[in-house]
């Protein structure tokens, strides 16, 4: 079976990659420099598939690692790239950090696969590339609009710099997936999300304000033009999304790709207001939160959900798992992550 390079492949939506590439038979090496992850996590891979992947530490910043990394791994049929800064508003205070993090190694990846045969491509994106979109829910011929974070905008230069370079590399095929909103945990809790210091995502937040971890969510602006005045949001189970990676592999594996250069949203088609996920919450845990209102925060937009037909129609792919299904799984993994 194909040897699949994940790189971030321990942190929350590339451990559960992991996990479905496994289940399906695939060999995996997982870079991750354990910045924003614990190596913990591997064990819970591996209690999963029963079968440990191949891992090393690496901090793909540093290009002659990069370099040595891919002569030792010369067989590689597939690549995909999570490793990156992922926070909208620790953004917008550290925007340094994110373009190094976030451009400077997705260009000393692409550069190394001049030296593979098989050049298989999957980008971690994000619907932050869409910025404040005109219309609701979101294609993806929306236009790509100025981005409302670094971080966002980061996700706008990569897809570019992947795109420029598939139109030069005709051997290149490349998939970028604009996620929307990932939460929950993998049913067998042995493996979930794992923030590092204060949660920046709305859901690890609820858990651990909950749990007795944080005093209290704050819920920013309710001012918003939406139902409820919060903004809304496109949630989709962890799971759903690992299972999409696999899809979208299998495509570029079987040449089944249209062009070598290919764009899917993924998500649930459906958005959910911060106070709707706040009560999925509260139903599924029988848990009162203690939350309150405070003031917009910078770079967020006021809604964004997916428009799903062309990832349900041409990858085959659609979300399975409810909003209420994530914040249980959530919640389970927050109470064992206590014990």
């Amino acid at each position: 079976m194909a040897k699949i390079l994940v790189t971030g492949g321990l942190g929350f939506i590339g451990s559960h990659t992991v996990v479905e590439l496994q289940n399906k038979g695939f060999d995996v090496v997982i870079i991750d420099n354990l910045s924003n992850s614990s190596i913990n996590v591997l064990e819970g891979i591996t209690a999963i598939t029963k079968k440990e992947p191949e891992f090393e530490k690496l901090d793909l910043r540093e290009k002659s690692k990069v370099q040595a990394f891919f002569k030792k791994h010369a067989d590689i049929e597939g690549i995909i790239h999570f490793a990156a800064s992922k926070a909208v508003g620790e953004s917008v205070g550290n925007p340094l950090l994110y373009y190094e993090n976030n451009i400077n190694t997705l260009i000393y990846i692409l550069q190394e696969l001049k030296g593979l045969k098989l050049l298989n491509f999957i980008f971690s994106s994000s619907c932050t590339v869409y910025g404040q979109a005109d219309t609701l829910p979101i294609k993806e011929s929306a236009p790509v609009k100025p981005a409302e974070s670094p971080y966002g905008n980061t996700k706008q230069i990569g897809e570019k710099i992947i795109k420029d370079t598939c139109k030069v590399n005709e051997d290149l095929n490349a998939i970028s997936l604009r996620y929307f909103n990932p939460i929950g945990a993998h049913e067998s809790m042995h493996i979930g999300e794992l923030p590092i210091g204060v949660p920046q995502n709305l859901v690890p937040f609820i858990t651990q304000t909950a749990i007795g971890i944080r005093e209290q969510l704050s819920v920013y602006g309710d001012d918003y033009p939406t139902q409820d005045g919060t903004c809304i949001r496109d949630y989709i189970h962890v799971v759903d999304l690992a299972k999409a990676h696999v899809i979208a592999l299998e495509r570029l594996l079987s040449r089944s790709n249209d062009s070598n250069y290919e764009v899917f949203n993924l998500g649930t088609g459906t958005g959910s207001s911060v106070l709707e996920v706040v009560k999925s919450f509260e139903r599924v845990s029988g848990e009162k939160l203690n939350y309150k209102i405070a003031d917009r925060r910078e770079g967020d937009v006021i809604a964004a959900y997916a428009d799903t037909e062309k990832a349900n129609n041409v990858l085959g792919w659609t979300s399975k798992l409810s909003l209420d299904d994530a914040m249980r799984s959530a919640w389970n993994w927050q109470k064992k992550l206590k014990n």
